[in-house]
C-alpha cells in the first residue's frame, strides 16, 4: 500500500497524499483506532468514506502518527497531541494529509469538474476571470481558487467566515510557484502562502500561514 506523493515542503512541513485502490479490510490491517474513532467508522454509511477514514490512518502512520496521536476541536479542526499542527483532506479516492513542526497549515484535494463554474460566483468575483476563454483552464481556475479558500478556512477554522467576503486570493498564473492568500475577518487580517498541485484530474491545495 504505497503512497502516491509525499511532498517535503521545507524542513518543517510534509505533504503525504494517497490514492484509495484497496479494499477497505486490507485498508483496515494494522490500523488501530480509539473507540471514538471506530464508532465514527461504523456509522459511515458509505464504504469510500470508510476507506477513505482508513487511508488517511495510514498517512499518519508513515508521518509516524497513530489514531491515538489525533484529536478535533470543537470547530471540527484536527490537532495533534505533541504539539505540531495537521490538516486533512479527503476527495474520492484520493486523501491528503499535511503536518507541520511550527506553522499552522491547511490542505484540500478537489476533483476538477465542470459544476464548479455554475457555483464560483459564490466564492469569488466572476468577473476577474472573464479573460479566461477555454473552459478547461476555468475549470482548474475556479478549482485552485475553491481550494485555496478551502486550506485557509481549515486553518481559521471560525463561525461565519465567508469564502467571498473574508478570503482573498491574489491573481496566480499556473506556472507560479506560490500564491498569496488573505483574511480579513472582524478587523484581523492574516497572511498565508499557499502552493498547488494537479495530477489525474485533481487538485491538492495546501496552506501555510506566514
Amino acid at each position: 500500500m504505497p503512497l502516491y506523493d509525499k511532498i517535503r515542503e521545507n524542513p518543517t512541513i510534509t505533504v503525504y497524499i494517497w490514492k484509495i485502490e484497496e479494499s477497505e479490510n486490507d485498508l483496515a490491517q494494522g490500523i488501530e483506532l480509539t473507540p471514538h474513532c471506530q464508532t465514527r467508522l461504523n456509522g459511515m454509511k458509505s464504504e469510500m468514506h470508510r476507506r477513505g477514514f482508513l487511508s488517511i490512518r495510514h498517512l499518519m502512520a508513515e508521518a509516524g502518527y497513530e489514531d491515538k496521536d489525533l484529536f478535533y476541536d470543537d470547530a471540527g479542526k484536527p490537532h495533534l497531541h505533541d504539539g505540531k499542527y495537521i490538516s486533512i483532506t479527503h476527495s474520492h479516492h484520493f486523501t491528503g494529509i499535511i503536518i507541520s513542526d511550527k506553522d499552522e497549515v491547511g490542505i484540500d484535494i478537489e476533483k476538477q469538474r465542470e459544476i464548479i463554474t455554475r457555483i464560483a460566483h459564490k466564492f469569488t468575483p466572476i468577473e476577474a476571470y472573464d479573460h479566461i476563454k477555454d473552459i478547461n483552464d476555468l475549470v482548474r481556475k475556479f478549482t485552485i481558487v475553491w481550494g485555496c479558500k478551502e486550506s485557509l478556512y481549515k486553518i481559521y477554522a471560525t463561525i461565519g467566515l465567508s469564502f467571498f467576503n473574508h478570503i482573498y486570493i491574489k491573481d496566480f498564473e499556473f506556472s507560479d510557484k506560490k500564491i498569496e492568500g488573505q483574511i480579513t475577518y472582524k478587523d484581523n487580517t492574516s497572511y498565508y502562502d499557499l502552493r498547488f498541485l494537479e495530477f489525474e484530474g485533481f487538485t491538492c491545495v495546501y496552506a501555510v500561514k506566514m
